[in-house]
């Protein structure tokens, strides 16, 4: 007796759920973009941006980086979620805090030294400068918090990256001289805190650019 043979009808692959998939750097770049957009549109705050971006670079998972970005609309174009990730080595914004105190003293990180994803700035009746414009950033998002009681606490960037912040000068003044490089793959520092009869200042140092950063990085880590 001849069986009648019936279609197989394709299976699905039984693979993870796409939310299951480990994240690229492209995956973290694409939702970075979305959320860079949505704070110079005004949809997010400075603090808000620094703390979904900072889960960004901690997401394992493409499932982790969506919710991040569903109270917000859809890129204009497709092509931004293609563009090549721009190249910045080992994530650093889930490592340790790199902490710089000055109280009656003062404390300051200048010169070539590699900077981490977090950075805390406490000054008392002294001050703290942290000097970015020769560092060699291993991340796109670079967070400061800096506080400041009776004493300062300065922060110098290079021209061609973004600057942005969020804080609050009580009898005192915090400045940050907001700033947008026309590379969208250029490392943006965030400075957020407050003084007290103090001030924290953030701003952009004349003259000084961050050269051939993808060609600097990669001669550092010896690639």
């Amino acid at each position: 007796m001849d069986l009648e043979k019936q279609p197989q009808q394709p299976v699905a692959p039984a693979g993870p759920a796409p939310a299951g998939i480990r994240a690229s750097d492209a995956d973290r770049d694409r939702i970075a973009d979305i959320l860079r957009e949505a704070m110079a549109e005004g949809r997010l705050t400075a603090d808000e941006h620094a703390e979904r971006v900072d889960l960004v670079y901690r997401a394992k998972t493409v499932g982790e980086l969506e919710p991040l970005v569903q109270d917000l609309p859809a890129p204009d174009g497709a092509a931004r979620q293609t563009a090549s990730p721009y190249s910045y080595g080992p994530e650093g914004t889930g490592g340790p805090a790199e902490n710089l105190v000055a109280v009656f003293s003062s404390s300051t990180r200048k010169g070539r030294w590699r900077v981490g994803g977090r950075t805390n700035a406490f000054a008392l009746f002294g001050s703290v400068e942290i000097d970015l414009t020769e560092a060699l950033f291993g991340q796109r998002l670079t967070v400061i918090n800096a506080t400041s009681i009776f004493g300062s606490v300065e922060v110098k960037v290079p021209e061609n990256i973004s600057l942005r912040g969020s804080g609050t000068g009580i009898f005192g003044n915090f400045e940050v001289d907001t700033l947008e490089s026309v590379d969208p793959e250029a490392p943006v520092v965030v400075v957020n805190g407050y003084s007290v009869c103090g001030s924290v200042e953030a701003k952009p140092k004349r003259g000084k650019l961050i050269a051939n950063l993808h060609r600097q990085l990669r001669k550092h880590l010896g690639h």
